[in-house]
């Protein structure tokens, strides 16, 4: 089985590479050992948010993305429900307030329409938030989407494109001959091309150990509750200060209570177009464990109902376990691994590849078609850490 180049994992990362380069011309394979959005593209929310990029690089990436999105569902000839409704970080008290104004600072150099409003202005544009929130971040730019639907649609792209879908196989070994890739060996046979694009998110780094390459991603769980359909309240997605912190550095959760910060929590809420809410969320280092826990749920309700205490009187219906590819430096690795010809990596978004889905994919057809892409990439380099 021959082809121009495999692409391992289902993701919408993955999809979104095979369609882009499917489009252009090349012959793919797709190969993912479950099905689509079973990784954190199906235990994912649907927030599109700009406001939680780091200011740079990775703002400046997520920038490019929401303008894809915006012609996207068009593009792809399938629903994927993109809304951009804007959104708002929450502020609690005055050192949150010092360090989400300089957060905001940097993200505005990087062209982020954000501003800090009060609580009275707040207010005006979401309802039911506690009357002791001293202020918030708002940018009109933060969107939602539906992640399972983007997940297909990509997957059903790439097919009319001429791409290979190989759903519940898994990837054995990467298959190397003269320092170059020649395929990969699979649970049901062989399939032989010389790239293969490295797309499978937590997983990335098991696959890149088979050919001696140190991809630094860890698991990092996240655990989440949704609610019964409710009338609709939540007017955009709103997010906490302390979700920034410990998204970005959770050294800052130091003075936050003991449980607070050993599990990352940090607020991140929105409404679903059918009525239900989908809160969390935990940040927590545990292996590959995605399952829910009393100690982190029982948190993350509490930390939601502190923001939003309507939510006391509302039924959970759902709660579950995902797991975001964490990099050190919370920037993904795309590219090409030094010392192997063919290997490219393109994984470790931590809980931006539904924002990043669009513009990933792009990047990656651009760099392996034509070397160069339009935009700065080189801080996402993959061998960063090997040096």
């Amino acid at each position: 089985m021959n082809s121009d180049i495999i692409v391992i994992g289902g993701g919408v990362i993955g999809t979104s590479i095979a369609y882009n380069l499917s489009k252009n011309g090349k012959k793919v394979t797709l190969i993912e050992k479950d099905d689509h959005a079973r990784g954190a593209s199906g235990s994912s929310d649907q927030l599109v948010l700009m406001q939680s990029k780091k200011p740079g690089v990775h703002l400046a990436l997520a920038l490019e993305s929401l303008k894809m999105y915006k012609t996207l569902e068009e593009e792809l000839g399938e629903p994927i429900h993109f809304r951009q409704l804007g959104g708002l970080i929450l502020i609690e008290n005055e050192d949150e307030m010092k360090l989400m104004e300089e957060f905001v600072e940097r993200q505005r150099k990087t062209g982020l329409d954000v501003s800090i409003i009060s609580l009275e202005e707040i207010n005006k544009l979401q309802e039911g938030i506690a009357q002791d929130i001293i202020g918030a971040t708002y940018s009109p730019m933060d969107a939602e989407v539906d992640p399972i639907a983007l997940n297909v649609a990509f997957a059903k792209a790439a097919k009319r494109e001429g791409a290979e879908i190989v759903l519940g196989t898994e990837v054995k070994d990467i298959l190397l001959e003269d320092g170059k890739i020649t395929g990969v060996e699979t649970d049901s046979g062989t399939y032989h091309a010389p790239v293969v694009i490295n797309a499978a998110g937590v997983w990335a780094p098991l696959l890149a150990q088979k050919i001696g390459f140190d991809a630094p991603i860890k698991p990092r769980r996240g655990q989440i509750c949704i609610t019964d359909e409710v009338d609709y309240f939540v007017h955009m997605p709103v997010l906490s200060a302390k979700y920034i912190m410990a998204k970005h550095n959770p050294d800052l959760l130091k003075d936050a209570p003991e449980v607070v910060s050993r599990l990352g929590i940090g607020l991140a809420l929105s409404q679903s177009p059918k009525g239900n809410i989908m809160f969390g969320a935990t940040r927590e280092f545990v292996g590959y464990d995605k399952g829910v826990t009393y100690e982190g749920i029982s948190e993350v309700v509490k930390n939601a109902a502190r923001y939003f205490p309507k939510l006391k009187d509302m039924s959970i219906i759902r709660t579950m376990g995902g797991m975001r590819p964490f990099t050190p430096d919370g920037l993904p690795l795309i590219g090409w691994t030094e010392g192997i010809e063919g290997f490219f990596m393109a994984a470790g978004h931590e809980g931006d590849g539904i924002a990043l889905a669009p513009v990933t994919g792009r990047v990656v057809s651009d760099l392996i078609l034509h070397g160069e892409t339009f935009v700065d990439v080189s801080g996402f380099n993959p061998n960063r850490f090997n040096k």
